[in-house]
C-alpha cells in the first residue's frame, strides 16, 4: 500500500483528505506540529477506519529535512496546513530533495504561478509536485475544461463558491481571506485587465438546490489561470460567498473600511471566526459551488453552460480535498508525468466527481442556448436567414457598419419626445454603426447614426417570441416574430421604469429585419406614438468589421 503523509491532518481539510485515503487503501502519516494532538488524531482514524494503516507524526513545516520526510516511510507528501498566500513552497522543495510526490491545495495567487521554478528538480527526482489540487484552481479549471471542450471562442468564465454556515472556518482560512479583503485585486473584466477590490460587488448567482446566494470578487489562482487557458474576449471572474446573507455583507462592509482607513485586518481573524460561529445558526448549512462559461460551441452557436454542486448540511468542507484524492491516486497509479506545475489540465472533471461518491454531493450540468433573441424566439429562429442569426447570436461584443437613411420626428411635440429618448434627426446615406455587447440574457446596442448616438438595452427572453427594450427609462415589451425570411417587431406594453403604462398610449413599431441581395443585413424602424406621431423613422444595412477572438488553447487533460 502507498503511504501519504498529511501535513495539517487535524485540520478542517487535512483530516477529510486523510478519510478519504483510508477508505481507499492508502497507508496514513497524520502529522501537525503538536505530537500529542497528531496521536489523537491518529486513534480517531483508526477508530473510524479500524484496520487501516494510520500512525502519528511531528512535523513543523519550518523545519523539515530531506531526513524527517524520509523518516516517515512516506512515498507521497500531502501539504494541507497553508495558509500559502507570500509563502515559500519550503515543503515541497524538501519533498522533491527526499525523491517523494507532492500535492498541496495552495489557493495562493502569488504562490500557484510561482510553482513551475520547481520542475527541473521535480523531473531530475522523478517526482510528480503538484498545486493547487483545491476546488480552486483543480476542480474550477477541470469544471471549464468539460464544459468549453470542441468550443470555438469563449467570451466569459466565472466560478463561484459559497460554503455553509456551519462550515469550518479554519485560521490559516480566515487570514487568507483578509489578506486581500478590501485591497486592489487584478482582474480581467471588460476585454481587459484592470483592478478592483477584493470582496467588492454584491453578485447574486443561482446554486440550484443551494438557492439564490450573494458573491464577490476573490483573489484566487484562478483569476490568471482562467485568463490564460481559456482566453476570454470579456472577462474571467472568482467569486465567494458566506452564509448567511448578513455575514457577507458584514465582510463587505469590512472590505470598504479597509479601503477607507488602510489598515490590516488579518489580526481580526479570530473574532471573525467567533462571529461566523454566533451567525451560523441562522444560514443555510449546504455548501454550494457554480462554474459558469459563455462563448461559442463547436457548431458555431452561442450557448451558456453552467456546472453546479449542492452539498448536504455538513458535506461541503470535504470538497476541497477531493482533488487532493483524485490527484494523489493518478500520482500513485503512475499516470501523471513527472514535474512541478499547478494541477490544471491534469484532472478530469469525471475523476475528481467520482470521489464524491461516499458523500452527499450533488452535480449538474446545465447548457441553453446563449443569445438573447434565440432563446425568446425558440427553434424558429434557426430558420431565420443567416445575416439575422448571426447578427443576434454573437456573443460578448462586436460592431457592425455600414450606412443609413433617417426620417425625423414628424412634429415639434413629437421632436421634443425624440430628444428625450435619444432618436436621430432626419439624415440620408449616413454612415451607420452599431456595438452589441451580448452577455445571454442581455444585449447593450449602442447605436450611432451619422454621429448622432443613442443605446438600449435588451433583456427578459420569455418564451413566444417576447423580448424587452429599455431606451432610458422608457422600457417597451417586444414580441418578435419570424415571417417569410424577415423578423418582425411589435410592440406589446411600455413603462415608465416600473410603472405599466397604457397600452392605448404605446408607442407603434412598424419594424423588421431582412438580407438585401448582398447578403448583408437590412433594418427597418419605423416608431409613433398615438396623438404625436412619428418619431423616428430609420433604415439601412450593416455588416460585422471586427474579428472575433477564435480559441488557440485547447490543451486536454493528462
Amino acid at each position: 500500500m502507498t503511504r501519504v503523509l498529511v501535513i495539517g491532518a487535524g485540520g478542517v481539510f487535512g483530516s477529510r483528505l486523510c478519510e478519504g485515503l483510508l477508505r481507499n487503501g492508502f497507508e496514513v502519516v497524520a502529522a501537525g506540529r503538536n505530537l500529542a494532538r497528531a496521536e489523537a488524531v491518529a486513534a480517531d482514524l483508526r477508530r473510524a477506519f479500524p484496520g487501516g494503516g494510520v500512525e502519528a507524526a511531528a512535523l513543523d513545516t519550518g523545519r523539515l529535512t530531506v531526513e524527517s520526510l524520509r523518516a516517515t516511510g512516506a512515498a507521497i507528501v500531502a501539504d494541507m496546513a497553508g495558509p500559502f498566500q507570500a509563502a515559500e513552497p519550503t515543503t515541497a522543495r524538501a519533498a522533491i530533495a527526499a525523491g517523494l510526490h507532492y500535492v498541496d491545495l495552495a489557493d495562493g495567487r502569488d504562490f500557484v504561478p510561482a510553482f513551475p521554478a520547481l520542475d527541473s528538480a521535480a523531473k531530475a527526482a522523478g517526482v510528480v509536485a503538484l498545486t493547487g489540487c483545491s476546488s480552486t484552481p483543480a476542480l474550477s479549471n477541470a469544471v471549464l475544461d468539460h464544459l468549453t471542450d470542441r468550443w470555438r471562442e469563449i467570451v466569459s468564465v466565472e466560478a463561484a463558491i459559497s460554503p455553509g454556515a456551519r462550515a469550518p472556518r479554519g485560521l490559516s482560512v480566515m487570514q487568507a481571506i483578509l489578506s486581500w479583503l478590501g485591497r486592489p485585486v487584478r482582474v480581467f473584466d471588460d476585454g481587459g485587465w484592470t483592478t478592483r477590490p477584493g470582496w467588492s460587488g454584491l453578485y447574486r448567482r443561482d446554486f440550484g438546490a443551494a438557492g439564490r446566494r450573494r458573491v464577490s470578487l476573490c483573489e484566487t489562482p484562478d483569476l490568471d489561470l482562467f485568463s490564460a487557458r481559456f482566453e476570454p474576449s470579456d472577462r474571467a471572474l472568482f467569486l465567494a460567498g458566506l452564509e448567511p446573507w448578513p455575514a457577507h455583507l458584514g465582510a463587505w462592509l469590512l472590505g470598504r473600511m479597509v479601503r477607507l482607513f488602510r489598515f490590516d485586518p488579518t489580526p481580526l481573524a479570530g473574532l471573525l471566526i467567533r462571529l461566523s460561529g454566533w451567525a451560523a445558526p441562522f444560514g443555510s448549512d449546504r455548501g454550494a459551488m457554480r462554474v459558469e462559461a459563455y462563448g461559442v460551441d463547436g457548431d458555431g452557436r452561442a450557448v451558456r453552460a453552467v456546472w453546479r454542486l449542492a452539498a448536504e448540511p455538513g458535506e461541503g468542507p470535504v470538497t476541497p480535498s477531493l482533488p487532493a484524492l483524485a490527484a494523489i491516486k493518478a500520482i500513485a497509479a503512475g499516470q501523471v508525468a513527472p514535474g512541478a506545475r499547478p494541477c490544471v489540465g491534469v484532472l478530469s472533471l469525471e475523476a475528481v466527481v467520482a470521489e464524491m461518491a461516499p458523500y452527499g454531493l450533488a452535480t449538474e450540468i446545465i447548457v441553453e442556448g446563449g443569445a438573447t433573441y434565440a432563446r425568446a424566439i425558440g427553434p424558429a429562429f434557426d430558420d431565420l436567414p443567416e445575416a439575422i442569426r448571426t447578427l443576434h447570436e454573437t456573443p460578448g461584443r462586436s460592431v457592425w457598419r455600414g450606412d443609413a437613411t433617417t426620417e425625423g420626428a414628424a412634429g415639434p411635440l413629437a421632436a421634443a419626445v425624440a430628444r428625450l429618448i435619444g432618436f436621430p434627426k432626419a439624415q440620408t446615406g449616413c454612415p451607420a454603426e452599431v456595438e452589441i455587447d451580448a452577455n445571454g440574457d442581455r444585449s447593450v446596442w449602442r447605436r450611432r447614426i451619422g454621429g448622432h448616438a443613442f443605446s438600449s438595452v435588451l433583456s427578459r427572453p420569455r418564451r413566444g417570441g417576447r423580448v424587452s427594450e429599455r431606451f432610458g427609462l422608457l422600457t417597451m415589451d417586444l414580441r418578435l416574430t419570424p415571417e417569410d425570411g424577415r423578423l418582425v417587431y411589435r410592440v406589446e406594453g411600455w413603462r415608465l421604469g416600473p410603472v405599466p403604462l397604457p397600452r392605448a398610449l404605446a408607442p407603434s413599431t412598424r419594424a423588421h429585419e431582412t438580407v438585401d441581395e448582398l447578403g448583408r443585413f437590412v433594418f427597418d424602424v419605423e416608431i409613433s406614438a398615438p396623438l404625436i406621431g412619428r418619431l423616428v423613422h430609420y433604415r439601412g444595412s450593416l455588416v460585422r468589421v471586427d474579428q472575433p477572438r477564435l480559441r488557440t488553447n485547447t490543451v486536454p487533460a493528462e
